[in-house]
């Protein structure tokens, strides 16, 4: 066995929203990756325009950097529990992690997931606490709690025996001890040096490469990402690729590359722990080894968590379909999906009995909504239908998802919290309240109890709460769920909106769509508060006669619409119901658009 002295591989894990992405911004600029006059924009690692816009990682990003004569290869991995796939494949090619917390928030739900996913492959953590420098910051007490995660889940001596690093990702510095702040980031990049494990392995044996993520582009095609676990590769080389099933077959990387900065550098020659991306292997797959020829011994991959949450994508059927969208046939969407699930491996795709509908499985809400938004960006149109949670036969029980669900919020809401997650099955396991004043909830609730809750939580705390949750396991089924109390209010008729119509319509609940708004019979034009659909005509006109009464023409005044989001309409539709996605319009619709044939089939009921 040797080991690769200049060379560190280390992932970095946290919850979401605790300053990964920021962190490794200033590791980059204080290794000198940038000119000194270069701009660089914020939250670097975030490449992705949805990425940028919602302040969140999707996809896990590969960096490296030096350090003195050590070369870091650095992996910024997601937080959200909805691409934890990406966390746990990504920790097969790291050494040891960065575990971040917030100083203030302490451990949240996703820091439990990935650290109990890094405990479980052996990886030597290097705990952070991060962004000491906010207001009402905790940092020993966090530790404190860090520690209690630990144990709980099972860490050996080694793992416990862990360095604490205290920083500021916002203000670029670090240090071993709370009280003083530190100049920069030498600390953490010092302990990174001295904990984090040298790769080790065979340098003189037939090579080995396992491939982790994939990456695409445009020019060069499939990239694969991974790490050398044994000997050495060249370009041009020839090597056998090992298939999941036991099979393989004969290739030749075309290219080979390796990281500075936030480039891919072309190569000669990559060896024994070296973090690096090949090209020229047209039916590359996550988790396949590369190897040498005379030598065909796969790797074993890490298990995927398998997905909870399943929703339909179909063809558009409205009268609008075709008009906004460039690709609308089952074929592009089945050709886009089936292309999703080769670089996504928490996702899977399942062809129906019908060719235009297509069952797409994720691990959760937003995993979806993200995929949904990413086609609707490509100029896909399609119809999805409301998510649904997907059960199991466990020991001859029915079992469904369960979440551990983690809530911060003042006091003065914790009774309107709890009373409606007791209706949503939700069980508490844990109360606690902060110096800040604000109450701590831990519950663990069914994936069902959650979905539409998001938006209710948020009126019911007047936004001030804070809420997060990941998946806990399977449990048995819980009961029935009282799901949506409110109709929907749904277009008579074909037409453009007229202020006249919405005037009329307004007093049967709240609109979704203004006057000049292009509608069709079966589309959900705003939420009634009764618990059943009212049918109103809000192309109305007013007839035009020539007797004027006085006040009787008066302006009329409308309430302005209010306009839901790709996520709030996916939580409002309900199983006949469905949302319709095109590049400029996001509209709820009846899956049976005819008023007199969703009456024959309620009454068939």
């Amino acid at each position: 066995m040797q080991s690769q002295e200049k060379i560190r591989n280390v992932a970095i894990i946290a919850h979401v929203d605790h300053g990964k992405t920021t962190l490794v911004d200033q590791l980059l600029k204080q290794s000198g990756i940038f000119r000194t006059n270069e701009a660089v924009q914020e939250r670097v690692m975030d490449s992705g325009d949805l990425e940028r816009e919602r302040g969140i990682t999707i996809l896990s990003k590969n960096t490296a950097v030096k350090y003195k004569d050590i070369k870091i290869n650095i992996v910024d991995t997601p937080g959200h529990a909805d691409f934890g796939g990406e966390v746990e494949r990504i920790l097969m090619m790291v050494d040891g992690v960065l575990l971040l917390v917030d100083a203030f928030e302490g451990c949240m739900p996703q820091t439990r997931f990935v650290l109990k996913k890094a405990l479980a492959l052996g990886k030597r953590p290097i705990v952070v606490v991060n962004k000491t420098d906010r207001p009402g910051a905790r940092p020993l007490e966090v530790v404190d709690e860090v520690l209690d995660l630990f144990i709980e889940l099972g860490a050996d001596d080694d793992q416990l025996d862990f360095p604490v690093v205290y920083a500021s990702g916002r203000y670029g510095y670090a240090s071993l001890d709370p009280e003083n702040l530190g100049e920069d980031m030498t600390p953490l990049f010092e302990t990174i040096v001295n904990h984090v494990p040298a790769p080790q392995g065979e340098l003189d044996a037939p090579f080995q490469l396992l491939i982790s993520s994939i990456e695409a582009d445009d020019y060069v095609g499939r990239i694969g990402v991974g790490r050398v676990e044994r000997g050495r590769v060249r370009m041009g080389q020839s090597a056998a690729l090992c298939k999941p099933d036991g099979t393989h077959t004969m290739v030749r990387i075309s290219r080979l590359y390796q990281y500075q900065g936030l480039k891919r550098v072309e190569e000669e020659s990559a060896e024994l722990g070296d973090i690096v991306a090949v090209s020229g292997v047209t039916d590359l797959g996550i988790g396949e080894t590369l190897c040498d020829p005379e030598h065909i011994e796969p790797l074993p991959f890490v298990q995927i968590d398998e997905p909870t949450i399943s929703m339909m994508f179909m063809v558009n059927t409205s009268p609008f379909a075709g008009r906004e969208g460039k690709y609308v046939t089952s074929r592009n969407i089945r050709d886009r999906l089936f292309k999703e699930i080769e670089t996504n491996v928490a996702l899977r795709v399942k062809e129906t009995e019908s060719s235009d509908t297509f069952e797409v499985s994720g691990r959760g809400e937003l995993h979806l909504s993200i995929l949904i938004e990413t086609m609707r960006r490509e100029n896909y149109e399609f119809a999805v239908s409301r998510p649904k949670v997907i059960f199991k036969e466990i020991n001859g029980k029915r079992c469904e998802p369960i979440e551990h669900l983690m809530i911060e919020v003042p006091e003065q809401y914790v009774g309107a919290v709890m009373e409606k997650l007791g209706t949503r099955r939700a069980e508490m396991i844990n109360m606690g309240t902060r110096e800040t004043g604000t109450t701590h909830l831990e519950f663990k609730i069914p994936a069902r109890g959650l979905m539409s809750y998001r938006s209710e939580f948020l009126s019911d705390t007047n936004g001030n709460g804070i809420m997060n949750h990941v998946f806990d396991g399977y449990e048995p089924y819980k009961g029935d769920i009282i799901q949506r109390q409110q109709g929907s209010l749904v277009a008579h008729e074909t037409g453009e909106a007229t202020g006249y119509g919405l005037w009329n319509a307004q007093e049967r609940g709240t609109l979704f769509v203004g006057p000049g708004t292009e509608v069709y019979e079966g589309m959900i034009v705003g939420r009634s508060p009764r618990n059943e659909d009212i049918v109103v005509n809000v192309c109305k006109k007013k007839h035009v006669t020539n007797t004027r009464a006085s006040g009787s023409d008066e302006a009329l005044k409308l309430t302005p619409p209010t306009i839901l989001s790709l996520e709030q309409s996916l939580e409002f539709i309900t199983d006949d119901e469905l949302v319709e996605v095109t590049p400029k319009s996001i509209r709820m619709r009846k899956s049976i658009l005819s008023k007199e044939l969703r009456m024959k089939k309620a009454a068939k009921k």
